[in-house]
């Protein structure tokens, strides 16, 4: 006892930081042990249900196609029965009348959902950095060129319309004053439109810009070069509906997330240039091209399908930038989401 006494009263002060952080270590390491030990919620049961999901015609639902095509919907007793949207201000519309249950499509939507029409929507869950270029006429080579010309969008206040928008902004065109906005709809319209003179700019993801260039329209660049990181496509719900339909939600999210992992592991490449070929049409070359850029990160899908949070973070400041929206400052990206179903099925993907 004597001799302990003695060895802690001679101790250096070192001796004891080097105690403190051996015995702090020693507490992390017995927590962390603690929560790898911790019960995950059972998943919720697999009752039959029909879930309408509303989207676009693109590559983007690339997860939900291949949820379906390996079975993951089905073992999770859902049958998803989609919808196809001409424009997102009919799937706005739709989805806060109840017309369907879930949109997937740019969260962008779901914002101009919660902040213009005033409904109760929320986002769930992230999907892709949208894959979108600046797709033009063979005649313009640079941004400025579309001066005096019309730019053809979906809706003018959403998503890559805003995008494009803000391209344009940095050249030194406002949109009203040196060039004309035509809402024209979804990506097939759009796609089409330059084949004509009156549609001489728009933004195209895959597989539609690769259909374009085949046609002659050319690139003037990615969205993430020309504009940087963006959120695009996820899945958003009205929060009543999400309140009622939980264990469904959950389901659904986690059918979406095999989906996306099955998407992004090169073992299946075969496997999803087949289901785009058969989705889509597509020859092979244009399923891989469509493959690369869904495969290419910050570009195409993100991790799991979760939310790109710098991504949403410019969606709200080109929002607030370009719409005027929040006094031009945008607000915090909570008020927005929901991501606890989605964290709930994610604990159970892949069983």
């Amino acid at each position: 006892m004597n001799y302990l006494k003695k060895r802690v009263m001679t101790a250096k002060p070192s001796s004891f930081r080097r105690l403190g952080l051996a015995l702090l270590v020693g507490l992390a390491t017995v927590l962390a042990g603690c929560a790898a030990l911790a019960p995950v919620a059972p998943p919720p049961p697999n009752d039959p249900v029909s879930l309408r999901i509303n989207v676009f015609r693109g590559s983007s639902n690339i997860p939900i196609y291949m949820a379906m095509e390996r079975g993951d919907f089905a073992r999770r007793g859902i049958t998803p029965v989609l919808q196809f949207t001409p424009n997102s201000t009919q799937q706005r519309e739709g989805l806060a009348a109840g017309k369907f249950d879930i949109a997937v499509a740019a969260v962008d939507n779901a914002v101009h959902v919660i902040e213009v029409a005033k409904q109760n929507a929320v986002i769930v869950a992230g999907g892709d950095g949208g894959m979108n270029e600046m797709m033009v006429r063979p005649d313009i080579t640079r941004v400025a060129d579309v001066r005096g010309k019309t730019f053809v969008v979906d809706a003018p206040n959403t998503a890559y319309a805003l995008i494009g928008r803000k391209i344009f902004k940095n050249a030194g065109l406002v949109d009203g004053k040196d060039y004309k906005l035509n809402p024209l709809g979804g990506t097939e319209a759009r796609t089409k439109s330059l084949e004509s003179p009156a549609g001489p700019a728009t933004m195209l993801n895959p597989p539609w810009s690769f259909v374009a260039k085949e046609r002659g329209a050319k690139s003037l660049g990615r969205t993430i070069d020309l504009f940087g990181p963006y959120q695009a496509s996820g899945v958003y719900v009205m929060r009543p509906w999400a309140a009622a339909n939980a264990g469904a939600l959950e389901r659904f999210l986690g059918a979406y997330i095999d989906g996306c992992r099955a998407t992004l592991n090169s073992a299946n490449r075969a496997q999803v240039l087949e289901v785009l070929q058969k989705s889509f049409q597509l020859d092979k070359a244009k399923a891989e091209l469509t493959y690369e850029a869904l495969t290419t990160p910050g570009h195409g899908l993100n991790k799991d399908c979760a939310m790109n949070m710098e991504g949403f973070k410019n969606v709200l400041a080109l929002r607030a930038e370009m719409e005027g929206q929040w006094g031009g400052v945008a607000p915090a990206p909570d008020r927005f989401m929901d991501l606890s179903y989605y964290q709930r099925a994610l604990q159970h993907a892949g069983r």
